[in-house]
């Protein structure tokens, strides 16, 4: 990608600046996402991908890697509905009843918690979906970070914890389709 500049804090980012504009590209295995300033320099960079790879143009993004993208006049609207509702399905929480907020206010919780033991890969998997989601969802960050802190030695106490998350993502699954760009 002749003129690119690499990101120095992003290694799959990489920027071209000229005087008519910038194009800003996204590389993801075997998929990449661009935008820029300048329309031209956006269809150069296209017409210039197509004649070297065997590619496809999907045309505006309304997927990308779990995150749903709306476009429209007023602005890029991001959630990840379909995202949460595959966890939520996953991990058998779908029929649950949902909560109103993801953590007991003032609830605290050991380390080492109760006695029994839980399955560290499924709590761990169940954490690191969960911290996906937040992506999009910064209501559950506190949360979500709360429970990781538990990975190394996941007890049923930390595991209610997590699942009381997902009650609140049950009935929740439709937020974080804020305007985020105009």
């Amino acid at each position: 990608m002749e003129g690119f500049q690499k990101s120095k804090y992003d290694h799959t980012l990489f920027i071209k600046y000229t005087a008519k504009g910038m194009v800003i590209v996204s590389l993801y295995v075997d998929d990449l996402i661009y935008t820029g300033n300048n329309e031209d320099m956006c269809d150069e960079f296209r017409n210039s991908m197509m004649l070297e790879f065997e590619m496809t143009n999907l045309g505006r993004m309304k997927y990308f890697l779990g995150v749903e993208v709306l476009q429209s006049d007023e602005g890029i609207r991001m959630g990840q509905m379909k995202y949460a509702i595959e966890i939520l399905e996953r991990f058998n929480m779908w029929d649950s009843n949902g909560v109103k907020n993801p953590i007991v206010p003032g609830s605290t919780v050991t380390k080492t918690g109760d006695k029994t033991k839980v399955d560290e890969t499924m709590y761990k998997s169940l954490v690191g979906s969960l911290m996906y989601l937040t992506v999009t969802r910064p209501d559950l960050m506190y949360a979500v970070c709360y429970i990781s802190r538990f990975m190394a030695d996941p007890r049923d106490e930390h595991l209610q914890l997590a699942k009381r998350i997902l009650r609140y993502v049950k009935s929740t699954y439709g937020y974080g389709h804020g305007i985020v760009a105009e």
